[in-house]
């Protein structure tokens, strides 16, 4: 494992002077009320790389009531002009990989390979839903006694609260926005304080699309519930779209019941990673390399607990490590690097602390386990072997490059050990048992299984979890019903 650090190159620098920084309001760029802005701090060099204006709830009410009376017009706008607003901005964002790149590494810290990568597929959200747009359809029948004809027709559920995390800066945003201009619905929207540039982008991108004044508003700011609570406490808000943790998720489930507001959640996650004695084993180390190291490991996807069949935990525990070492940590923007840092100092502190939680209740590090010296909040890549089940690290989403890894001997016993845990987002098998694979699969208590792979996002699959991990889906099919309501007519068959 090597580690190297950069100073911010000129190209970086002009991306991120290039972004409009202030709340867009109404179909305008405009300064907080209060005159108040905060730090956006690059992670891998502690400095501060721009300043964004700090909305309050007076900045909300004005942006939730453009919103509000946006609405109607925008509800009645064709479904072929939705569309090609969104084809627009997708073409707009993939002619700007590049800078959208830099100021997503800027700002959160993943190497830039990554940060393309994140750039296509935010793209891809825009391009998908930009075809969703031109299908919502309804359907026609006769009710059982053939007397009364039934027309049932999709209407969009109005305007929306979007609410997106740092770890995926522009495609939590694409993914919650390109189904609600698909829909008809407006929008207020706040992206996460730390990582706010990319979302900023974004804003610009979709006016030069065409995108009309009002239906999308952006409120930046360090005190969540300051903007938040007013948008939902105004009655003209219809509907939720949260992706962050289970706890603030249900204080909001709470807030949106008191107005009966449609609510989409995707929470935190505990996934397990399950390799079976039969498994590919190169491939499954592969497998839980993506499903580990993606993003830093900070994911709500990621695999958080990695359990190994006896017979074979030595062998994978060897070659895991083996590709975490060869991995070059340091500065996303430089060449090279393959693990960026964490996003913050909290974050950094956190994942020491489980590690070294987990090592005093038994865990031998087989490679990592602390963090390398110098600027930036950087954590080597680590592997832990016998993991105790009552570290808290099994218990709490790690979010980092951390890999614990768990013995068992029986599917019966890794199964059970699997779903003990209130989330159900996402989890792993590898086997090369046909039965098996669809066995256990339909056992985890999951919204998403990866059968030999690590990967489980796409903007053509439903992405969401169970139990504690949330409700609704967001992409695919699914994804744009999110933000329909169904209307019914129903006449005298004549």
């Amino acid at each position: 494992m090597t580690t190297q650090t950069s100073t911010p190159s000129t190209a970086a620098r002009a991306a991120v002077e290039a972004i409009s920084t202030g709340l867009y309001i109404d179909g305008a760029w405009v300064e907080s009320s209060s005159g108040e802005r905060f730090d956006v701090v690059n992670p891998a060099t502690e400095e501060v790389i721009a300043t964004v204006a700090n909305g309050n709830a007076e900045d909300a009410r004005r942006a939730i009531e453009a919103a509000g009376a946006a609405q109607k017009d925008w509800a009645r706008t064709a479904p072929r002009e939705r569309s090609e607003i969104l084809r627009r901005a997708y073409d707009l964002i993939m002619a700007r990989q590049e800078e959208l790149a830099l100021v997503m590494t800027s700002e959160m810290g993943k190497p830039l390979a990554e940060a393309r990568g994140e750039v296509a597929y935010a793209a891809e959200f825009f391009r998908w839903f930009s075809e969703e747009a031109v299908r919502i359809g309804g359907d026609q029948t006769l009710t059982g006694d053939g007397k009364n004809r039934i027309m049932v027709s999709k209407e969009p559920v109005g305007p929306c609260v979007l609410i997106t995390p740092w770890n995926f800066p522009l495609a939590m945003g694409t993914r919650k926005i390109g189904p609600a201009i698909a829909a008809g619905c407006t929008m207020v929207f706040k992206p996460a304080n730390l990582t706010p540039l990319s979302s900023l982008a974004l804003v610009d991108i979709l006016i030069e699309a065409g995108l009309p004044a009002g239906v999308l508003n952006v409120v930046c700011t360090k005190s969540a519930s300051s903007v938040v609570t007013p948008w939902m406490e105004s009655g003209i808000a219809r509907k939720i779209s949260f992706t962050g943790s289970t706890g603030v998720g249900v204080r909001l489930l709470e807030q949106a019941a008191q107005h009966v507001m449609r609510s989409s959640m995707e929470l935190g996650g505990n996934a397990p990673l399950i390799v079976f004695e039969d498994a590919d084993l190169d491939r499954a180390v592969e497998g839980a390399f993506a499903a580990k190291m993606r993003n830093m490991g900070e994911a709500c996807t990621a695999a958080n607990r990695i359990f190994v069949q006896s017979s074979v935990a030595d062998a994978f525990a060897e070659k895991l490590a083996a590709r975490l070492g060869a991995l070059t940590v340091g500065d996303g923007a430089v060449d090279g690097t393959e693990v960026g840092p964490l996003v913050e100092e909290k974050a950094l502190v956190k994942v020491g602390e489980l590690v070294d939680d987990a090592v005093a209740k038994g865990a031998r590090v087989v490679i990592g386990g602390s963090r390398p010296e110098g600027r930036g909040y950087f954590y080597s890549p680590t592997v832990l072997t016998d993991v105790d089940p009552s570290a808290h690290l099994m218990t709490e989403e790690i979010f980092g490059p951390v890999a614990p890894l768990i013995p068992f001997d029986t599917e019966e016993q890794v199964v059970a050990m699997a779903n003990d845990t209130p989330w159900g987002l996402a989890g792993y098998l590898f086997t090369r048992d046909l039965d098996r694979a669809f066995r256990v699969g339909d056992a985890l208590e999951v919204g998403m299984v990866g059968l030999n792979t690590g990967i489980v996002s796409n903007p053509a699959a439903p992405f969401g979890g169970i139990k504690a991990s949330g409700l609704g889906r967001e992409g695919g099919r699914m994804g744009i019903e999110e933000f329909l309501e169904t209307k019914y007519m129903a006449m005298p068959r004549a």
